[in-house]
């Protein structure tokens, strides 16, 4: 079985590197020529393949709850982050987007170039203060130009079966500073796309995303508290 699960992960990623490094040298060279509404369609049109590739090679299928509850103006939301699975999904699905991440990500050859022109918020992990700078600033400066902001409060890909880790107040600090809607979401991705290993298991992969929350006269210590148990609530369903 797991030889037969190891050849269904290397078929993956022979697809997987390929696409990565087309779709990242066109975003760097096609996509200077776009605005960043168009350019970020163009760059995540390797996301939706690899999400698609997943499931032909590896059985991986998604089901989406709350679509519908996605914000028609600017939000922020905040998601629990498992496995690079839900990197790809949700810069897709929630384009036009800004994702806070870890500025060495930019320094990745063809990857890295062509994410730094999708207007991500790239942070230094090991200076807190100044990360929630830029958070704030370039997070208010996003908004205001119609971008969703993206982030992942756990700061890091947690394990599913680990237990719940203290959430950054960043995400719900930008929101209140912004005045805009905050949208928690909970997935169970890394049963399927474990973090920093090779295989990849059949499955479906939940995806919920909660009820947009009103950030106007509240702050951002109680906000996160709230995503904070609905997130463990979501996964605990999510666990079965």
């Amino acid at each position: 079985m797991k030889v037969w699960l190891t050849l269904r992960s290397l078929a993956f990623y022979a697809g997987y590197v390929p696409i990565v490094a087309l779709f990242s040298s066109l975003t760097f060279t096609v996509g200077l020529a776009l605005r960043q509404g168009p350019r970020q369609s163009l760059a995540t049109l390797a996301n939706a393949l690899i999400v698609r590739w997943l499931r032909l090679c590896c059985g991986v299928r998604l089901d989406v709850e709350g679509i519908e509850r996605l914000p028609e103006r600017p939000f922020v939301a905040l998601s629990k982050h498992q496995s690079s699975w839900e990197t790809y999904y949700l810069q897709r699905t929630l384009r036009p987007v800004s994702t806070i991440l870890k500025k060495e990500l930019l320094r990745i050859p063809f990857f890295g170039w062509g994410l730094a022109l999708v207007a991500p918020i790239a942070i230094d992990r090991g200076n807190p203060r100044e990360a929630l700078r830029q958070v704030l600033e370039q997070g208010k400066e996003r908004l205001a130009k119609g971008l969703n902001v993206l982030v992942y409060p756990e700061g890091t890909r947690i394990d599913p079966d680990s237990p719940p880790v203290r959430l950054n107040r960043s995400g719900a600090a930008l929101a209140v500073a912004a005045g805009v809607p905050l949208v928690p979401i909970c997935h169970n991705a890394g049963h399927c796309w474990p973090a920093h290993r090779l295989i990849k298991y059949p499955g479906t992969i939940t995806l919920v995303i909660g009820e947009p929350i009103d950030t106007r006269g509240r702050d951002a210590k109680s906000i996160t508290e709230e995503v904070s148990r609905w997130l463990d609530s979501v996964s605990r369903r999510l666990a079965g």
